[in-house]
């Protein structure tokens, strides 16, 4: 109207089920950016090493700046343990998978092996073997062991039901345990992403070593 100053337009605001979805698009973004963090720092770790690798290499590497990386970690030893984590979460869900599976003790155990191999042949599998290693905080190394704990566990539990449902032999599950869990780490020294062998086969050769041992076919 003449005389009086028109109105700003106001942007309205999302509302409702828009509101909810901005909001899920932000939580989604933020989570795709910290797993790039910790994505880049596991790769970072195990081509330089934890102790000569530092945040400023990965926020160079990210190209973001030094404070964007603590926006999604305290510190570098969280970030350690943040990639750790990530690596065992590949096993555990492995585990869990089976868990309510109906097939033998033995062959639940061999589809937990093969995601095992995966796990430490992905770009985790350094971290998984040498956080322990990196003189951790007392707090931060009891979160380790802790995770260590529920994997070994989970190991024990499906030797068990193979010795319960007769597909696998007696045998004393906690050294068991221990030597798969062994063997299966150690691949984390040797595994070149450039081998010819794919995390597949190598776990379909552990399988069969255990499963045959060295007797003669």
């Amino acid at each position: 109207m003449a005389g009086r100053q028109a109105r700003k337009s106001i942007p309205q605001r999302a509302s409702g089920p828009a509101l909810w979805a901005s909001v899920g698009a932000r939580v989604r973004d933020r989570e795709r950016k910290r797993d790039a963090v910790i994505m880049t720092a596991a790769r970072a770790f195990r081509e330089r090493g934890y102790h000569n690798t530092s945040l400023d290499d990965i926020a160079s590497e990210l190209n973001v700046t030094k404070p964007t990386v603590y926006h999604y970690v305290e510190n570098k030893e969280q970030l350690l343990f943040e990639c750790f984590r990530a690596g065992l979460a590949l096993i555990m869900n492995g585990i869990e998978a089976q868990q309510e599976s109906t097939a033998t003790g033995r062959e639940r155990l061999a589809a937990v092996i093969a995601r095992y191999a995966e796990a430490i042949t992905s770009d985790f599998g350094w971290c998984m073997v040498q956080a322990e290693n990196q003189d951790l905080s007392p707090t931060m190394s009891r979160k380790v062991k802790a995770l260590k704990s529920e994997i070994d566990q989970g190991l024990r539990s499906l030797i068990r039901a193979g010795v319960a449902d007769g597909s696998i032999r007696p045998c004393d599950e906690k050294m068991t345990a221990f030597a798969l869990a062994g063997a299966l780490n150690w691949i984390a020294h040797w595994y070149r992403s450039d081998d010819q062998l794919a995390a597949s086969e190598i776990a379909q050769r552990f399988i069969e070593l255990f499963e045959l041992g060295l007797q003669p076919r």
